[in-house]
């Protein structure tokens, strides 16, 4: 490597450094680092602002934009209130159950919507779930987003590093279905049992609160009926948009923004006097958009220097081209980059030498588990780290603005518990599937 290069490695290693001890706070520390990889040359504005692979992912802020408006609009409704209110009754107020009912209740849309999506419309209801039955709100937001990260792994456009496997493997939705799909039910079923013991400390049952949740009338939450029902009208379009964006040939960010601005603009023309457009502007987690473009400029600076490059091939080498060594390495080799500088740059960075590794096994049916495995895990090691996926991402920020710090080695705590599960019964999955049973990828 050159001089940049390493310079680069630097800047990285540094702002990462920064981010976990959290001396300075995370957006500057993103947007500074991104200045400062402008400046050694490690990228250039070409690649940083108009790069997709090599700088800011505009599809992604714009999808997060969309949806934030869509949220943001949503909660003045009362529907949040309303779910939180539905969600203690079906757990009759008991902590545990009510976070297996939370988890299931974000993975099961996730696959569909997208993670990020997901945790856009869940966080919120979690919260106040939390504060009604005067539970600590941080343990549920991470169990919640560690199972929308699973369970995103399941479809094609569930986790966007699906999405960019799948284009450059030429997988459908059903093929992510048939392979995916089983494993992401097994892991959830355990993320149920390890979150028993993992966040016990959670399970504070109070009688008091939860009988006084339970006398609550679900229905009295709704303040403004007739804006529930346009937001459900304009929600049902975009989810609905996202599920056949490839026949419609529409990019899902373009969908996200439109729907968030079809829906700010009908909230203002037909319930004016109860929406400010102005206050729904305000509640765009905008620190966490502008952290993601930073980290996206970091990130895009270790592509272009050929650094991230450097580390997949390094992956490829150690094993050797034998299809099941290639395969844990792929496995096992996925997580730690995924979990340092987030697994959608780490993903199309490193696809195309996965690609590579394909054809020089032949190109075969029996190699494409190599994709499978990659998939695994560059999903599941978005679980890791507070930055690993961009549904981390958005939960801190949406946890900071109500009020709840959720700290980098907070979260790595059971993070890094859940990712080594996850990974080692992928890793499980993947030996007897494809080599024991011998299964077609």
């Amino acid at each position: 490597m050159g001089v940049t290069s390493w310079l680069a490695v630097a800047v990285f290693v540094g702002a990462y450094v920064l981010i976990a001890t959290e001396k300075v706070h995370r957006v500057t520390v993103a947007l500074g680092g991104a200045v400062i990889m402008l400046l050694i040359g490690a990228t250039s504005p070409e690649h940083a602002f108009f790069s997709e692979h090599e700088g800011i992912d505009w599809n992604v802020l714009v999808l997060l934009l969309g949806m934030m408006l869509i949220v943001a609009v949503l909660q003045r409704t009362g529907v949040f209130e309303y779910v939180a209110v539905w969600a203690v009754k079906r757990a009759k107020g008991k902590p545990y159950r009510l976070m297996v009912l939370l988890i299931l209740a974000t993975a099961i849309p996730s696959p569909w919507f997208d993670n990020v999506t997901t945790v856009l419309l869940m966080a919120p209801v979690t919260i106040l779930v939390c504060e009604r039955l005067g539970l600590p709100v941080i343990p549920f937001l991470i169990a919640e987003v560690m199972a929308c990260n699973i369970g995103g792994a399941a479809t094609l456009i569930g986790d966007p590093p699906n999405i960019i496997i799948g284009a450059r493997a030429g997988l459908s939705f059903n093929d992510f279905l048939i392979h995916m799909t089983p494993i992401v039910v097994v892991l959830l079923v355990l993320l149920c049992v390890l979150s028993r013991y993992l966040f016990r400390s959670a399970f504070r049952y109070d009688p008091e609160r939860a009988r006084a949740a339970l006398e609550l009338d679900e229905r009295e939450m709704i303040r403004n009926p007739r804006l529930l029902w346009v937001c459900a009208v304009v929600i049902t379009v975009v989810m609905t948009c996202f599920v056949l964006h490839t026949w419609l040939h529409l990019e899902p960010s373009v969908i996200a923004i439109t729907g968030g601005l079809v829906l700010l603009g009908l909230s203002r023309l037909k319930i004016v006097a109860e929406i400010d457009t102005g206050e729904v502007v305000k509640d765009v987690e905008w620190e966490t958009l502008a952290f993601f473009a930073g980290l996206f400029v970091m990130v895009g600076a270790m592509v272009q220097t050929g650094i991230i490059a450097d580390i997949g091939k390094a992956a490829a080498d150690a094993a050797g081209g034998e299809l099941l060594s290639t395969s844990m390495v792929l496995l096992v080799g996925s997580v730690v980059p995924s979990a340092v500088i987030d697994n959608i740059p780490f993903v199309a960075s490193v696809s195309p030498i996965v690609e590579e590794i394909v054809a020089a096994s032949g190109g075969t049916a029996e190699a494409g588990v190599l994709w499978w495995a990659f998939a695994l895990g560059a999903d599941l090691a978005g679980n890791a780290t507070i930055i690993a996926s961009s549904a981390n991402v958005v939960v801190i920020g949406i946890a900071a603005r109500h009020g709840y710090h959720i700290s980098f080695w907070k979260f790595s705590k059971y993070g890094l518990v859940v990712t080594a599960m996850s990974i080692a019964v992928a890793a499980l999955y993947v030996w007897v599937r494809y080599f024991v049973l011998g299964w077609p990828a």
